[in-house]
């Protein structure tokens, strides 16, 4: 089991002052001035003279920016690179006290590389692969002296993700083990051990979510825009997963995959096909110029327009007008979409099952917006206009001159079929009807009323005053002008639409909750822990909540009902709810709103 470490050994472990890091791409520059900034001597070696020389180009540059801002004054940036040479010849690592070798990931490359290592280095050196996908001990059994051979796990950019995961064998010793973490807690970054298999806690959670949504690109279930939107506004992440892709390196991805694959035989790791595609047309990402998206030249951050790239002029059709809209149900959600509307200067009709519940839910918007005036964020005069126009009731009558209504009632379809049902009586010809279902089939709703074709998604966030996403979930029947309608509302009320297909989970929660399972499997595996995993994906992803965190803000049962869902929808094993899951819930063991979830919450 993974666990956060701390240097302790009954022998002392030797000092790592000189470093050799063999391999110097991105990941090897950037450790390399982790280490020169924390005052290690560093040997630089990569076999290409020009890569060696650039390294030295990036580092000087990197650190004349660091003074710019006050970070580094002039004498230390001098001292600093003072303290890094570079060669092309691995005899240059002799003198070495540990090695850190972030080749390329083949296994015959780096077993070269460690091969000719065994015959240069002293006995004690430690020699650290920073593999993300490779068997450490596979690795390990190769060398001269596998006792001294461990992962050493660092995440791109390496001068800012703090996570370092340190990869111990069978075969390591523990002294070695002691040595790295005193090295990475002196270089500020937070080490957790981990056990030797394929993507590791950070990777083997990341890789599997990034190869599903390459796979929903590769089948045109939704654009790359919208893949990479859905996934930073609805869950809060820095890039979208074909971006990171991207960032990676299609050809680095395919390789994990093929390593996770091999192991687990899990189909959420088998390599999309597309990912082969790319890979071996050189469309490798930013390093080509050219991946899922198209840079300006190889190695730039800056995405130009290509083929592919939607139109920002192009209607398919001329909406409907929508002046007002009708809200069914009283919930934190329904009222939530109730504000967003009025916000916007929408008239609102909010419809719950009892004139109490209808007024409770309209006292729940006018907290909202005094929250707001109370933040700054718009007057008070705002504020007492926007709740005017929330008119509450507990008639569905009332939605008769509505030009949008939006249920937002239980996620049950039977519930929501029968809402319809009533909906196509009592709205008017032309009213677009809208569910809010996170995972049910949006057609059986349209399929309830006389006129499927004025039944669309629309999948707010929660809080939905605050989540910026919409996902508009067009089905086979559902018109175009009633799409062009619903877009152009989204537009209106500052959400950010992103388009996809009637299947279950849409993009977010098709992408979040087998994530979150693995993480699941993983703890139920004994692999790691939750503290460990968690503290992975914030350090190691730059995931604003670690996946058991969010898992008990969700809620475990209704976690469990859309990973049920997403299992009957698409029949992949992979998709299994992991057993634990199943018992916590069966337990009354549902997150923070029952006090206990993975964790245990005061009581309110």
């Amino acid at each position: 089991m993974a666990t956060p470490l701390s240097p302790q050994s009954d022998t002392p472990a030797p000092p790592l002052r000189t470093i050799a890091v063999v391999g110097l791409g991105t990941m090897g520059t950037g450790i390399a001035e982790v280490l020169a900034k924390a005052g290690r001597e560093v040997v630089g070696i990569d076999i290409s003279a020009a890569q060696a020389t650039r390294c030295v180009a990036v580092l000087e540059s990197s650190t004349a920016r660091a003074v710019e801002r006050g970070r580094l004054t002039g004498e230390q940036r001098t001292e600093l690179l003072a303290r890094v040479t570079t060669s092309t010849d691995l005899a240059a690592a002799a003198g070495a006290d540990l090695v850190i070798e972030v080749a390329p990931e083949s296994y015959e490359v780096k077993q070269q590389i460690f091969r000719e290592l065994d015959a240069v280095v002293r006995p004690e050196t430690i020699l650290a692969t920073g593999t993300n996908a490779l068997s450490v001990t596979r690795l390990a059994a190769d060398s001269a002296r596998p006792e001294r051979v461990l992962g050493l796990h660092f995440f791109n950019p390496a001068p800012a993700m703090k996570l370092v995961e340190i990869v111990s064998s069978v075969l390591t010793s523990p002294a070695a083990v002691t040595a790295v973490t005193g090295l990475a807690l002196d270089l500020g970054k937070e080490p957790v051990a981990v056990g030797d298999r394929p993507g590791f806690v950070a990777d083997g959670l990341l890789f599997g979510y990034l190869n599903q949504a390459a796979s929903m690109y590769e089948s045109n279930y939704a654009s790359r825009e919208d893949i990479d939107a859905a996934m930073r506004l609805g869950c809060g992440l820095p890039m979208g997963p074909l971006a990171l892709l991207d960032l990676i390196g299609v050809d680095t991805a395919r390789t994990v995959l093929e390593a996770m694959y091999a192991e687990s035989h899990d189909r959420l790791h088998a390599p999309a096909p597309i990912l082969k595609q790319l890979s071996e047309a050189g469309l490798t990402g930013r390093k080509a110029g050219r991946g899922f998206y198209t840079y300006e030249e190889p190695g730039s951050a800056a995405v130009v327009r290509d083929a592919l790239t939607p139109s920002e002029s192009g209607r398919l059709a001329e909406g409907r007008p929508v002046r007002s809209v009708g809200v069914a149900g009283s919930g934190t959600m329904a009222s939530g979409i109730a504000e967003v509307f009025a916000k916007a200067g929408y008239h609102v009709v909010l419809a719950a099952r009892t004139e109490q519940k209808a007024q409770g839910a309209k006292a729940r918007i006018g907290t909202s917006l005094a929250r707001s005036v109370d933040k700054g964020r718009m007057t008070a005069e705002a504020a007492a206009q926007a709740l005017e126009r929330v008119r509450p009731t507990d008639s569905y009558d009332d939605f008769a001159d509505v030009d949008l209504a939006v249920e937002a009632v239980a996620e049950d379809l039977e519930v929501k079929r029968q809402l319809f049902g009533t909906l196509d009586k009592v709205c008017k010809p032309g009213a677009v009807l809208a569910t809010t279902t996170s995972s049910l089939p949006v057609i059986a709703c349209a399929r309830a009323t006389s006129r499927p074709q004025d039944v669309i998604g629309m999948h707010f966030f929660n809080p939905a005053p605050a989540m910026k996403l919409v996902e508009v979930v067009r089905t086979v029947l559902t018109g175009d002008d009633v799409h062009a309608t619903v877009r152009e509302v989204c537009r209106t009320i500052r959400k950010h639409p992103v388009d996809c297909g009637d299947r279950a989970g849409f993009i977010v929660n098709a992408l979040l909750f087998p994530y979150l399972n693995n993480a699941v499997k993983m703890v139920q595996d004994h692999y790691a822990d939750i503290d460990d995993i968690d503290a992975a994906m914030k350090l190691g992803g730059g995931y604003p909540m670690g996946p058991f965190e969010l898992l008990d803000v969700v809620g475990l049962d209704v976690s469990l009902a859309i990973e049920k869902v997403l299992h009957r929808e698409f029949r992949d094993p992979g998709l299994a709810p992991a057993p634990l899951l199943e018992h916590l819930v069966a337990a009354g063991c549902l997150g923070r709103k029952t006090g206990r979830g993975f964790r245990e919450y005061a009581k309110r």
